[in-house]
Order: C-alpha cells, then sequence, then structure tokens
C-alpha cells in the first residue's frame, strides 16, 4: 500500500505547486469519520495512478494556514492541482468510481 506525503506549509510548493504530475491534496482531520473512511480509497487511487497522479494530505487541524489560503470550509475536500492551478475541486466524501470520473479528464 502506498503511503500518501503529508503536507505543510513548509513543503507545499514544492510537492503541489511545482510538482510535474497533477496533485490531488487532500485536506483531512483525525477527528473526520468521512475523512478517515476516504483515505484507504485515496490510497488505492495513488497506487493504481503512480506515474499519473500524485496524492497527498493536509490536516487541517495542524496545519490550518494552508485550509484556509484554498478557502477549504468543510473537509474531506480534496483539491486537484496540474501546474500550479487548481483545476478540480471535490467536497465530501464519494466513492472511488466517482472520484476517478472526476479526476480523469485532468489526467
Amino acid at each position: 500500500m502506498v503511503h500518501l506525503i503529508a503536507i505543510n506549509e513548509k513543503n507545499f510548493e514544492l510537492e503541489v505547486l511545482k510538482a510535474t504530475l497533477p496533485v490531488l491534496v487532500d485536506f483531512w482531520a483525525d477527528w473526520c469519520p468521512p475523512c478517515r473512511a476516504l483515505g484507504p480509497i485515496l490510497e488505492e487511487i495513488a497506487e493504481e495512478n503512480a506515474g499519473r497522479l500524485k496524492v497527498v494530505k493536509v490536516n487541517v487541524q495542524k496545519f490550518s494556514a494552508l485550509s484556509s489560503q484554498y478557502g477549504v470550509l468543510n473537509i474531506p475536500t480534496m483539491i486537484l492541482f496540474k501546474n500550479g492551478e487548481e483545476v478540480q475541486r471535490i467536497v465530501g466524501n464519494k466513492p472511488k468510481r466517482k472520484l476517478l470520473q472526476e479526476l480523469e479528464p485532468h489526467l
């Protein structure tokens, strides 16, 4: 199983904005049941799309400045970045099939 990279204010620019692959950023928290349920789905997506998509996680409790900067009001929120720009925003826990349908046009 793939372990998703934990992102903070220090590595966000390098890992997300300057990444050569599209990057799906999962804004989440430990206390959020839908976030915890989504974790294994995102790991599967990351593993199955290695080389096409990078998936990372931002803990909104620890790194609230990033969630504020990107207007994350509800969790889980996933933002897909491509070439340093937001191209897709997905709010809430969704089935893997639905997530892939929303991500595929950008991969």
